[in-house]
């Protein structure tokens, strides 16, 4: 007989690679370049990618980019898929337990990325552009006590970032909605492709400083682990939710 909710224990899902050590550099790279941009560091190697991006944009590679990019719109694209698989995931495993990967997945996004934007207040490298009386060497720092606005959120990439969190969701969804059938290939495809296209996209089309992306890759990874740790098949759930409280991830 299968056990109850209440009985359930509740372990940690190992991780690769295994341990926190890996966690821990992470966010410690995290830290380091932050540190290192508000000490000026690495300054001139943004300028240097920017400058040369606004001066290669050649009209068909500049749209490809601009195609591409989409792949990082989370509330027209990355959340709506999610929430669409998460749909028919419990639909067909009679569980409500994908819902609560799609939530924390939300909420960790917006409790990290959004508050680290706004602290940083950091320019984007298009603000010059944009918002002609901000010089390139201005708009490049990090801490820039800017007035508020788009062009003054560019620290870490939200496109990067996002996208490894919920690239991670979607291909968690789409191995339980195929019944673990998802090629190991595509699965892989599916969770990796698209973070590194948006880092090159978002840096080339000059929405991000090549840093702003960098550390996105950080914090996203970091915020994936956290997310894939969780044992979402064996989390308590009310007992009115047991006629809906099967098992998702073991079975993919």
């Amino acid at each position: 007989m299968r056990e109850t909710t209440s009985r359930r224990r509740v372990r940690l899902t190992p991780v690769r690679p295994a341990g926190w050590w890996f966690d821990a550099v992470l966010l410690a790279g995290f830290v380091a370049l932050t540190a290192a941009l508000a000490r000026g560091h690495l300054l001139g190697l943004d300028l240097g990618v920017s400058e040369w991006a606004f001066t290669h944009d050649p009209a068909p590679l500049y749209w490809t980019a601009r195609v591409f990019n989409l792949l990082g719109q989370g509330g027209g694209l990355l959340l709506p898929l999610s929430g669409a698989l998460a749909v028919a995931v419990a639909w067909r495993r009679r569980t409500i337990r994908p819902f609560l990967l799609v939530a924390a997945a939300l909420m960790v996004t917006m409790l990290t990325i959004g508050p680290l934007k706004l602290w940083t207040d950091r320019a984007a490298p298009t603000a010059s552009v944009k918002e002609p009386f901000l010089a390139p060497e201005e708009a490049v720092q990090i801490f820039n006590h800017l007035p508020a606005g788009a062009y003054s959120m560019s620290y870490p990439s939200g496109h990067v970032a996002n996208a490894i969190v919920w690239y991670g969701v979607i291909a968690l969804l789409l191995a339980s909605l195929t019944v673990g059938r998802l090629p190991t290939g595509l699965y892989r495809l599916v969770r990796y492709a698209p973070p590194a296209i948006l880092l090159v996209t978002t840096t080339y089309l000059n929405f991000h400083w090549l840093t702003d992306g960098l550390a996105a890759l950080l914090l996203g990874l970091l915020l994936d682990r956290i997310l894939h740790r969780v044992p979402w098949d064996d989390l308590p759930l009310p007992a009115a939710a047991r006629r809906w409280d099967h098992p998702f991830v073991r079975a993919a």
